[in-house]
């Protein structure tokens, strides 16, 4: 099987890589498309990170062009809810399965089924509407067990690790978490 997986970052990266490639297909191609990183700053740094580790580990990783206006034309009038998160992930799982189709894929992921802190079941849900919706395969595995190895392994190498999922919003909100 010829794999696409959605990279968010390359912390979350390590254990679904480590579980699947050579196991359950022969080929994984990273996507690294996270238009919601804010700001430019952050999406560098872990840009850079996954950059250093998909050369350790011999694994290509396609970048597509950095550009946050998709990200707030989708989430526009939601930015303030829930439905925030839906969104963002329904875009990039709809940007993966886009890809993987024009690449000739056989199937998508994501990395994003290995945080204990996002909403697993609605990432789940929606990578399976977007499935049926392009004709390219979901590749589903709940990665959530690896989550704090991958977390060690990252630290032991020295990637760099976020401190929040990734948009304005979020960082706002872990900064409002700390005050308190």
């Amino acid at each position: 099987m010829k794999l696409l997986m959605h990279i968010c970052c390359a912390p979350c990266a390590i254990y679904p890589i480590n579980t699947l490639k050579g196991r359950v297909c022969d080929s994984i191609t990273g996507f690294y498309f996270n238009p919601n990183i804010h700001p430019r700053e952050e999406y560098d740094k872990r840009r850079l990170a996954l950059e250093y580790y998909s050369m350790e580990i011999q694994t290509k990783v396609v970048y597509p062009e950095y550009n946050t206006q998709p990200y707030f034309d989708r989430i526009a009038g939601n930015e303030e809810s829930d439905a925030r998160c839906s969104h963002c992930w329904r875009m990039r799982l709809e940007a993966t399965a886009g890809h993987a189709k024009e690449e000739g894929f056989d199937a998508f992921t994501t990395t994003l089924l290995i945080s204990p802190y996002q909403q697993h079941d609605i990432i789940k849900r929606i990578a399976q509407e977007v499935s049926h919706e392009t004709g390219v395969g979901f590749l589903y595995h709940d990665f959530r067990e690896g989550f704090k190895k991958s977390q060690q392994v990252a630290r032991e190498k020295g990637l760099y690790r976020q401190k929040y999922c990734g948009c304005d919003f979020s960082m706002s909100e872990k900064t409002k978490v700390r005050k308190v």
